[in-house]
């Protein structure tokens, strides 16, 4: 696919920001992992998921003026997807222990990255993020390709609301249930919640971790 795509690891920092306070530092690890991949800061917005209230199926269309929101400056969003037509503008997605998804069809050059997790999928935010697509941009789901992120595994992070099954199993279903193709969707191997190289919000709290961090995902299309 022509589009970049790159997860950070613990070595690269925590992309957690914990509170108001920790702003600074928070921007300036994101902006160290981008800026090591090659990718401007000010190129690139931060999607912002936050858990409070009871929807978690907001997307967003990003424009130029939202380039560096939540990396080189404070946050101005509340999203669990952010869509872009714009070549080099990147992508940013801190994931605890969920999927981070990365939507792209090339007829149409767009990207879409969509945070997956629990609260999403029982919200069937897998095909609600292609039914988004659909209605904004007239896609068909046939011609996306998608990518899901490592996440954790069932064992440590089974989904009881769908017969304990595993994120990525649920999501998969889920996004072809809305049409995109089987052969079309890749799926990460890693179970982040095993893999020492990955921070897990679940490890954290079992004691397995001893900080409770954030690794990220960050895309963007090219010519």
């Amino acid at each position: 696919m022509p589009i970049k795509i790159y997860v950070s690891k613990t070595l690269d920092g925590s992309m957690k920001l914990a509170s108001t306070d920790d702003i600074t530092r928070a921007n300036q690890t994101r902006a160290r992992f981008l800026q090591n991949n090659g990718i401007d800061p000010s190129d690139t917005t931060l999607v912002r998921v936050k858990f409070e209230g009871n929807n978690y199926k907001r997307y967003l269309i990003a424009n130029d003026s939202l380039k560096g929101d939540g990396i080189v400056r404070e946050s101005t969003t509340e999203c669990d997807a952010i869509v872009t037509t714009d070549f080099k503008h990147a992508l940013f997605l801190p994931l605890a222990d969920c999927i981070g998804t990365v939507i792209y069809d090339e007829d149409k050059h767009l990207l879409m990255v969509s945070h997956l997790g629990r609260h999403s999928l029982e919200q069937f935010g897998g095909t609600t993020s292609i039914n988004y697509l659909i209605e904004k941009f007239s896609v068909d789901p046939k011609n996306l390709k998608i990518w899901l992120s490592p996440s954790a595994g069932k064992e440590s992070y089974p989904l009881f609301t769908f017969s304990n099954r595993s994120l990525h199993q649920v999501a998969f279903e889920q996004l072809t249930n809305a049409g995109v193709l089987p052969k079309n969707i890749e799926v990460s191997l890693i179970d982040s919640a095993k893999s020492d190289e990955y921070f897990s919000h679940s490890q954290f709290l079992k004691g397995n971790q001893a900080t409770d961090g954030r690794f990220a995902i960050v895309a963007y299309m090219t010519r």
